[in-house]
């Protein structure tokens, strides 16, 4: 029931997209974080990491991801204000390695512990959106890579439910290694 819910509401934003778009807003926004292999890593690591901590409090699918997209909205607005964040990228790598790590390791944490994790990573994430964030309509721009968030974090849910399901544990937490040897990736071709 919970995985129908999280597709339908899933659904519903990627239809609505559109209708709000704006050439260049919405749009480019919704692909930023579809384009940053360090983004999509971290984002499907929320979600894997969601999932194994779902496993014994479901409530944990949907607190991790809020956590994330809040504080991720925070980060931009940060960003749009012109505050400074000069370790951004190098949190968003960390990010990347860490969420890996805790899925790879099956890291389970009390929900609040493991909320304030994930919400201090999508600070990182959410400031370098707004700075690379056209000059115009920076809230429409907001919603775009907030919708892809969800998408991302969704894929992970779900991704890391299924073959937590299929396969236990240990495909999950080769899930997390995978994300691992994706940031390990990032780390050599910078």
């Amino acid at each position: 029931m919970q995985i129908r819910a999280l597709c339908l509401s899933l659904l519903l934003a990627l239809v609505a997209l559109p209708a709000a778009a704006h050439p260049g807003y919405v749009g480019s926004g919704f692909l930023h974080p579809l384009t940053g292999l360090d983004h999509m890593l971290a984002m499907t690591g929320v979600g894997m990491w969601a999932a194994l901590l779902a496993a014994r409090k479901p409530s944990a699918a949907f607190l991790l991801p809020a956590a994330f997209t809040v504080m991720m909205a925070a980060g931009a607005a940060a960003g749009f204000a012109g505050m400074k964040l000069p370790i951004a990228e190098a949190g968003i790598l960390a990010s990347v390695f860490l969420l890996g790590g805790l899925v790879l390791v099956a890291v389970r944490v009390p929900a609040p512990m493991a909320m304030g994790v994930v919400a201090s990573f999508a600070i990182f994430h959410g400031y370098v959106h707004a700075l690379e964030a056209p000059t115009a309509n920076a809230g429409a721009y907001m919603l775009g890579f907030l919708c892809a968030t969800l998408m991302l974090i969704s894929v992970g849910l779900v991704l890391g439910w299924a073959v937590r399901r299929l396969v236990g544990d240990l495909g999950l937490r080769a899930l997390g290694g995978l994300v691992l040897a994706g940031g390990a990736y990032i780390l050599v071709t910078q």
